[in-house]
């Protein structure tokens, strides 16, 4: 598992020539509500383990929850699920919104 920053992220997003990641984002929907990244896809970690099916392996996925620390336990398991290609967003959303979007709430 990879750690990615949030300015990182913003590129690879806005890189045309490059395949955009899945980007997946393990907080709860209460949280998604406040604040979340366009096009992601909202799977909060207790329902990963049942979910697998709908994460694809031929692309990479990065993973986001509030600071990174859930998000980094739910890439080290797709690690051990065969997903060969993981990311962390260091600092998850909060991260985004200091590093990249001041428009995105913080809580």
């Amino acid at each position: 598992m990879k750690q990615l920053h949030p300015a990182e992220l913003s590129q690879w997003l806005a890189d045309a020539g490059r395949s955009a990641p899945v980007v997946l984002d393990v907080r709860e929907p209460w949280e998604v509500a406040i604040a979340q990244l366009p096009d992601s896809m909202s799977i909060p970690m207790n329902q990963i383990p049942g979910s697998l099916d709908k994460l694809p392996l031929d692309r990479p996925i990065v993973c986001l929850c509030h600071h990174g620390m859930r998000s980094m336990q739910v890439a080290y398991f797709l690690e051990r699920n065969g997903y060969r290609e993981v990311y962390n967003l260091t600092g998850g959303i909060d991260g985004w919104a200091r590093a990249v979007d001041p428009n995105c709430p913080t809580y």
